[in-house]
């Protein structure tokens, strides 16, 4: 729902205003002078001013530049009854949107208005696109190619041409805001907002009016109109990251929301439609919160009408080296471009660790060590206290599937180890063949039998 703020210092023509646009569908606050207007520019969620140019005090003018240097996007348009060409260009000057004289035609002013938030809709679309552009949230920045992250890549191309609920779960730092964002930007919503908030970060009363926006004088310290999460997403998509730590209280207002898609700010009695698409998150097991009774059956079923599993970093160590890449040429940028390569201790130790913190954790490691590193060689000393060399002894229990056959599992263990030496190595053979301590020819041998090309 579009904001219009209405001033002027004649209040039949506020009243006059507010019957004409309310009923069109927009949301109308008035003001009876440039002061208070002001305020409201700086505190509530204002889509367009409509302003009087002679105010008593601060005038329409003033007002107009006030506004330009708090909000230069907004739109705003002039009203006068004492209008002249000249007051008219000096407005145009002043990056007004429109000028229009007293007494007006109805249709007249309805017509520039509607063509007014097109214009401020349409600005906002194309900056976030530009942004978009700049954070580039596409396949490439989730980076892995593992066979569970496959699964994931072949998971979002079918989720995000959809509008159904998506529930995607694993532990924390494994990239699940990443993937929500791939299935926005990858989808027919991606020209419009991706909102997100997390649920388990806020306290109950302040959640709420996050979630719905909040009405001026609602609570104590609620100074002004503030929409919510819901309403700056619509026509995009809203992500609730930590669902499963919202009350239940909160619970059951979502759940109407999603069912309904309509919902009053706290404080408010106006119902408010949105046409929202909504994806969460949660590191929690949700459907054992569900048998507890700690979350609605309802609302589960309703958030993962498809569902998206995120491995942890520990199942899919073959990634380790293109996020180590990744993660050295990102912080590498700040330290001359230098070329940085890993002490083979140093390979061992990522590979041995497991990994509390999934891709955070390796992301905070690398670039720790790249701010360190003085000559081009990571080593051991580079790495947090965590990374001792007794951790470098290989845990292999950890990587043993249960009732796996020994020949199965070897297979598994040599295939992975050529693939990664083969990495680590640029595709040379000889060298890769060199640090797995077996010759050319059988490696050669190898690759043929576990069909690995380079």
């Amino acid at each position: 729902m579009d904001t219009i703020l209405v001033v002027d210092d004649e209040k039949n023509y506020l009243v006059v205003l507010e019957a004409i646009l309310e009923p069109e569908g927009y949301e109308v606050i008035t003001a009876d002078n440039a002061s208070a207007a002001l305020k409201h520019i700086r505190e509530s969620d204002i889509d367009l001013v409509v302003t009087d140019i002679k105010m008593p005090g601060i005038s329409g003018m003033k007002l107009l530049e006030k506004c330009k240097k708090i909000r230069p996007e907004l739109p705003v348009i002039m009203m006068t009854a004492y209008g002249t060409i000249e007051m008219a260009v000096e407005a145009m000057k002043k990056d007004a949107f429109d000028y229009i004289t007293k007494p007006f035609k109805n249709e007249e002013l309805k017509i520039i208005i509607k063509k007014a938030l097109e214009n401020y809709r349409l600005a906002k679309e194309n900056r976030r696109l530009s942004e978009a552009l700049l954070d580039r949230y596409k396949y490439y920045n989730i980076i892995g190619k593992s066979k569970p992250m496959l699964k994931i890549y072949n998971l979002i191309r079918k989720v995000a041409l959809s509008r159904a609920s998506t529930l995607i779960t694993g532990p924390s730092g494994t990239g699940k805001e990443l993937i929500a964002k791939a299935i926005h930007y990858n989808g027919p919503r991606k020209e419009f907002p991706f909102i997100s908030i997390n649920c388990g970060g806020l306290a109950e009363a302040l959640l709420e009016s996050e979630l719905f926006g909040h009405e001026k004088g609602a609570f104590t310290g609620a100074i002004a109109m503030k929409k919510g999460k819901f309403e700056l997403a619509d026509k995009g998509t809203f992500f609730l990251d930590e669902v499963g730590d919202m009350p239940l209280l909160l619970q059951v207002k979502l759940l109407r929301v999603l069912q309904e898609m309509e919902f009053e700010r706290v404080g408010g009695t106006r119902s408010i439609k949105v046409d929202v698409r909504i994806i969460s998150a949660s590191n929690r097991n949700i459907k054992e919160d569900v048998a507890n009774g700690l979350f609605r059956e309802d609302l589960y079923y309703r958030l993962n009408v498809m569902d998206i599993e995120v491995p942890p970093l520990s199942e899919r160590i073959d990634d380790i080296p293109l996020l180590v890449r990744y993660f050295i040429k990102k912080y590498g940028e700040n330290q001359d471009q230098k070329k940085i390569e890993l002490h083979p201790e140093v390979w061992k130790a990522l590979y041995n660790h497991s990994w509390p913190g999934n891709v955070r954790e390796l992301e905070n490691v690398i670039e720790r060590a790249v701010v360190l590193d003085s000559d081009g060689i990571i080593t051991l000393d580079d790495l947090p206290q965590g990374f001792t060399k007794a951790e470098t002894e290989f845990d292999i229990e950890r990587f043993i599937p249960p009732n796996v056959s020994l020949p199965g599992i070897l297979e598994k263990i040599e295939e992975k180890l050529i693939r990664r030496a083969l990495f680590q190595c640029n595709n040379v053979q000889s060298h890769a063949a060199k640090r797995l301590g077996i010759t050319k020819s059988l490696i050669k041998h190898k690759m043929k039998k576990y069909n690995i090309t380079v």
